[in-house]
């Protein structure tokens, strides 16, 4: 019996694990996948929206709002890049003008400080490789960047080390209200608990329906992305959007954290809530509308192009709480955009309203502080030197496309929740995601999981279930 159970490990149930890790309780999160940040978060826009663009008076204004004004201390206590460069929303007739005007009142109305419109001059100024047709711009200096992978490890890492247990590969199938709380029944056996977080994403319609009269529909919306060299980085500075329209804030153009260009998404909604698959289409729109308020876009530098699911809910809203006829049972649903951004508020929202109703207690011994991975590109040579002369394994670098070595590579796979996949350690270290995409350094990359889990070539995978990399021996295939 557990305290609390969490269905799902992305940003949100990362999160909500974290801030619950605060308090004398058994936790424990599932996670079908064999890695947290394998679904929505694992894909997204990396933004950390100002506030602008939530209804004012909704709760996804207000926690957009303080999960904004909470991101520069968390990503300091978790050790993790994150950084203030500002939004332009721009507007390219003057009959858009209104539409600018109307963003730039809501924010106001929803506490966003600091913005501004731009007129033609003083957009272009601000940010040169707009399109000279420009007419205006909201800008936003709150608005920031952030790797959502590192974001959501980091969250799960600091869980785990102040008591928070993870189950992977562990999918719910069914769950049974008992009067102790819920019987959580999965492919790997039976968990109960007093209280139940439904984390689950695009699939937590699926979880709340299990226990709820009062049915909610979560619809998967597919945004297709292209990922541009570094080379491209500084093409812009600041996160441009278009103005938004129905289905979302529009194709965007911005660096990321770490100084790649990032263009999309697209919004299309699917009915196959696995389905990431790119299109040729989807891509082209994507280049095509990013073209029409960025200019001289080096779309030759594209290195890779990707698809993320959004959890979107029919009323665009955050569903979070007890749904009434499901006593101890506390959504956290219909975490689209801007989720990412709303994360570290949800945990807290969510914690407190399960502290409250479970009587807990803050833990004298909290740990709110977590070490990152070893970052050669950020020491000095001098402290480069120390630390290769202390373990020269950070001294032979694995991936050239982002100088990773072979010590950060074992330090992912070794730490809380360690990597045991090529993805799990792009994820954590970057390594596999430079220009090559992989193509140099997987076979190390592979060498060393193969090695540190204690198993071979052949039960090493990209990102885990069956998603082995090696097809067979020599003598196998001859």
């Amino acid at each position: 019996m557990f305290d609390v159970l969490i269905i799902g490990g992305g940003v949100t149930g990362a999160a909500v694990a974290r801030e619950l890790s605060r308090y004398q309780a058994s936790v424990c999160l599932l996670e079908k996948e064999g890695d947290v940040c394998c679904g929505t978060s694992k894909a997204n826009s990396a933004i950390v929206h100002a506030g602008y663009d939530a209804k004012e008076g909704s709760l996804m204004a207000e926690l957009n709002v303080k999960g904004n004004q909470r991101m520069e201390s968390l990503a300091e206590e978790l050790d993790i890049p994150f950084a203030r460069n500002g939004s332009l929303v721009v507007c390219l007739e003057e009959e858009e003008l209104p539409g600018l005007v109307e963003l730039y009142h809501r924010g106001i109305a929803n506490g966003v400080p600091g913005l501004r419109i731009l007129d033609h001059g003083e957009a272009l100024a601000m940010e040169p490789n707009l399109t000279e047709g420009v007419f205006a711009a909201l800008y936003a200096p709150t608005a920031g960047i952030i790797c959502p992978f590192q974001l959501t490890i980091a969250l799960a890492e600091n869980a785990v080390v102040n008591g928070v247990e993870f189950q992977f590969h562990t999918e719910v199938t069914e769950m049974i209200r008992i009067q102790e709380g819920y019987r959580v029944r999965t492919n790997r056996g039976d968990y109960t608990a007093r209280c139940v977080v439904n984390a689950a994403g695009v699939y937590a319609d699926k979880i709340h329906n299990m226990v709820s009269r009062k049915k909610l529909t979560i619809i998967a919306r597919r945004g297709e992305y292209c990922l541009l060299d570094k080379k491209a980085g500084a093409h812009v500075s600041k996160t441009i959007f278009p103005l938004p329209g129905k289905y979302g804030k529009g194709i965007l153009v911005a660096p990321t954290i770490h100084g790649n260009l990032i263009l999309g998404p697209t919004a299309v909604d699917v009915e196959d809530k696995e389905s990431t698959n790119t299109t040729r289409g989807g891509l082209e729109e994507v280049m095509g509308k990013a073209g029409l308020y960025v200019r001289e876009l080096p779309l030759r530098q594209v290195i890779t192009s990707f698809a993320g699911l959004r959890a979107h809910e029919e009323g665009h809203e955050f569903i979070i709480g007890e749904p009434g006829d499901a006593e101890n049972f506390f959504d956290c649903a219909g975490i689209e955009s801007p989720g990412l951004t709303s994360s570290p508020a949800i945990g807290e929202m969510v914690a407190e309203q399960i502290r409250e109703k479970l009587h807990l207690c803050e833990k004298p011994d909290f740990m709110a502080r977590r070490k990152g991975i070893h970052n050669l590109t950020e020491l000095s040579l001098a402290e480069r030197k120390t630390l290769i002369r202390e373990k020269p394994e950070y001294g032979r670098i694995v991936c050239r496309c982002e100088m990773i070595s072979e010590g950060e590579i074992l330090d992912a796979i070794r730490r809380p929740l360690g990597a045991k996949s090529l993805d799990g350690v792009k994820r954590r270290t970057r390594a596999g995601a430079g220009r090559c995409q992989g193509g140099f350094c997987s076979p190390k990359v592979m060498e060393l999981l193969a090695r540190e889990n204690g198993g071979d070539l052949m039960e090493v995978t990209k990102s885990g279930g069956d998603s082995r990399i090696v097809a067979g021996r020599n003598k196998d295939v001859l």
